[in-house]
């Protein structure tokens, strides 16, 4: 028996002033009891127990180490309790990771509300473009979009988010609207990563990926950027609809080529594969699932 059952069977030995008693009410034998409090009185070479045929009463010794037993129980409750909220009730730090972009657009109002629906949990974010590894940064959710690779982490699809090609209506009524993916070549095109005199969008025809080569007017690795660009007339771009799908539904934006459409998109929550999720990171992904759901906020129309 480890040192802490054996404290809890001295202590109700004492508590109720019987070996038996004190097993019946620990669901143990007399004999497991007694020996117990004969493994402590051997380890701390004291004894603890005064035993007559007809009752059992503590020795001094007994009696100051019934009290600290107690006190030692007792927190060990407590802090096992406090430790079983944490995966019962939200609470505590919870530690998030996202792309800027759909962290700053998205993701920021929704944790907002979720703090004022759970004010016991407080909010550790940052935004990063990278994918990470939320095991090794200790990240409780990491919300990524597009393809996932395979890992051991768990994902749950959170929202999609279609990619399409948008232009103002001023760049298409100067330029002209492209009819097909190859007319692309002649128009200034906004592009995201890194500078390359030439970039390749890839779109869909049917179920056929076709690669288009473009050139580039202006290069960004941040999405909110090119959307704004484009409002100005700069140039077409290649975006998620959770970035420009508010400029599309206002007119400030245009659908071109929707027939070649890149593709759709999925958000996901991905976190670590854990029997006893925390209650933290349980409700914060349903509050997610709930508010973006199969129609996202960036599809609908304004009033």
């Amino acid at each position: 028996m480890d040192k802490l059952d054996a404290m809890n069977a001295f202590a109700k030995v004492v508590a109720t002033g019987s070996f038996a008693e004190a097993g019946r009410q620990l669901g143990m034998t007399r004999s497991a009891i007694s020996k117990a409090v004969m493994e402590l009185e051997t380890q701390l070479a004291v004894r603890l127990l005064d035993r007559t045929t007809r009752q059992v009463s503590p020795t001094e010794a007994g009696l100051a180490y019934y009290e600290r037993c107690v006190s030692i129980l007792a927190d060990v409750h407590e802090t096992e309790e406090r430790v079983s909220r944490l995966h019962d009730e939200p609470r505590g730090v919870l530690k998030i990771n996202a792309p800027t972009s759909f962290g700053t657009l998205h993701l920021a109002p929704a944790v907002a509300d979720f703090m004022r629906a759970y004010p016991d949990v407080k909010i550790e974010m940052t935004l990063d473009d990278r994918f990470i590894d939320p095991i090794a940064e200790g990240v409780d959710v990491t919300v990524r979009i597009g393809l996932l690779a395979d890992s051991s982490l768990i994902a749950r699809r959170l929202a999609p988010a279609r990619v399409v090609l948008a232009a103002s209506p001023a760049y298409l009524e100067e330029h002209g609207e492209p009819s097909e993916p190859s007319e692309l070549t002649r128009h200034d095109c906004l592009t995201y990563g890194h500078w390359a005199s030439v970039q390749h969008w890839r779109l869909r025809d049917g179920d056929r990926l076709i690669t288009v080569p473009v050139t580039s007017k202006m290069c960004c690795n941040n999405g909110e950027i090119l959307g704004a660009a484009a409002v100005a007339g700069l140039g077409i771009v290649s975006l998620p609809t959770f970035i420009i799908g508010p400029d599309i539904a206002a007119g400030r934006l245009r659908v071109v080529l929707p027939a070649y459409a890149p593709g759709d998109l999925t958000v996901s929550a991905l976190y670590a594969p854990n029997r006893y999720l925390a209650a933290k990171t349980r409700v914060f992904i349903d509050f997610l699932v709930a508010r973006f759901g199969t129609a996202p906020p960036w599809e609908k129309k304004p009033v």
